[in-house]
């Protein structure tokens, strides 16, 4: 049962990417529309991210469960399922 469950959160649509959410410091959540294949770095994220609310990329950190998210990782690298959040500093 349990692992049927992990199975399902890590289920892609179509296993060719994922929808991604990032949560702001301000409880604010923006959703990404884009889909990203998974191993695309999440550079683009977070490119995309600063892009539409303005900001630098220098200036915030993005986590995901409280784990630093480098410009290189990947979503599979980071085992996100479909429409997982990242967290934004």
């Amino acid at each position: 049962m349990a692992d049927e469950k992990l199975k399902e959160r890590f289920k892609t649509k179509n296993n060719d990417g994922i929808n991604l959410r990032v949560a702001g410091h301000d409880g604010s959540v923006v959703q990404f529309k884009m889909k990203m294949k998974r191993y695309t770095p999440l550079s683009k994220l977070m490119k995309a991210y600063c892009e539409r609310q303005g900001l630098s990329t220098r200036q915030i950190r993005f986590q995901f469960y409280r784990q630093p998210i480098d410009e290189t990782d990947t979503s599979a690298h980071l085992e996100m399922g479909y429409e997982d959040t990242t967290d934004m500093f």
